[in-house]
């Protein structure tokens, strides 16, 4: 009987140290170590394999964000048994938020394994949300399912997900403010430019009109957050219209 399992010792001290660490993350002994550090490679470092294919965490993030999604998804189907399809993907979406696996992987501390270009500077807030799914799709890939489960059972559920808080929450306050406006049939405009100045980066704005009438604007580096931004103004705006509504 092969009473210890097989555990891919590391070879090098910095893997040594990097196996240690991710054991105390993951609460069980990792595999195969190379799936855990392509994880936690981003794409400004430009590795490739023997085949010339990227080496970063990118399709690993794809597998992990199904493997969320799924994980979840069980999760709600058998916590809240008189859930709607609608009302189960919309929770569903609110645990899954860009937003919440940001808060995830910040209070992980994930960002101290990535390995990326020291030159890069536009890394950008998501990677914290990203490098937590490329480690989820690590685990199922190194240990399995079960193994995939625990860890956001563990690392997500338990110590976030209150149904209680979680159906008060606005997951996308443009599309509330959409929805209200066509409710209440009002006319809505999100205005949308480029707003760079003078700055390096590239900058976005958007004034948001109602019925006709400017009410709030936003700018980020991003339209799709430049939206968010002004939708969130909006909302606070005209909460206590929306909230009677």
């Amino acid at each position: 009987m092969n009473f210890f399992r097989k555990i891919v010792k590391p070879h090098s001290k910095e893997d040594e140290g990097f196996y240690y660490e991710l054991k105390q993350l993951l609460s069980f002994s990792p595999k195969k170590i190379n799936f855990y550090k392509k994880a936690f490679t981003h794409k400004s470092l430009k590795l490739v394999d023997k085949k010339g294919t990227p080496v970063n965490y990118e399709r690993l993030e794809f597998l992990g964000d199904a493997m969320l999604g799924s994980i979840i998804a069980s999760y709600l189907y058998k916590k809240v048994p008189t859930g709607t399809e609608g009302y189960l993907t919309q929770m569903r979406s609110k645990i899954v938020s860009r937003e919440h696996l940001n808060e995830l992987g910040r209070d992980l501390n994930l960002l101290k394994f990535v390995k990326r270009n020291s030159a890069d500077k536009n890394i950008g807030d998501n990677i914290y949300g990203n490098v937590f799914e490329a480690l989820i799709g690590a685990i199922y890939l190194d240990r399995g399912y079960n193994y995939a489960k625990r860890f956001v059972y563990e690392k997500v559920i338990v110590p976030y997900v209150d149904i209680d808080k979680l159906e008060g929450k606005v997951t996308s306050y443009k599309g509330l403010i959409i929805e209200w406006c066509q409710k209440q049939k009002k006319g809505y405009l999100f205005d949308t430019y480029e707003d760079s100045g003078n700055e390096n980066i590239k900058h976005f704005s958007v004034r948001i009109s109602i019925g006709g009438e400017f009410v709030a604007k936003g700018r980020a580096t991003s339209k799709k957050k430049a939206e968010e931004q002004a939708a969130k103004r909006v909302f606070f705006t005209l909460q206590d219209q929306i909230k009677r509504s």
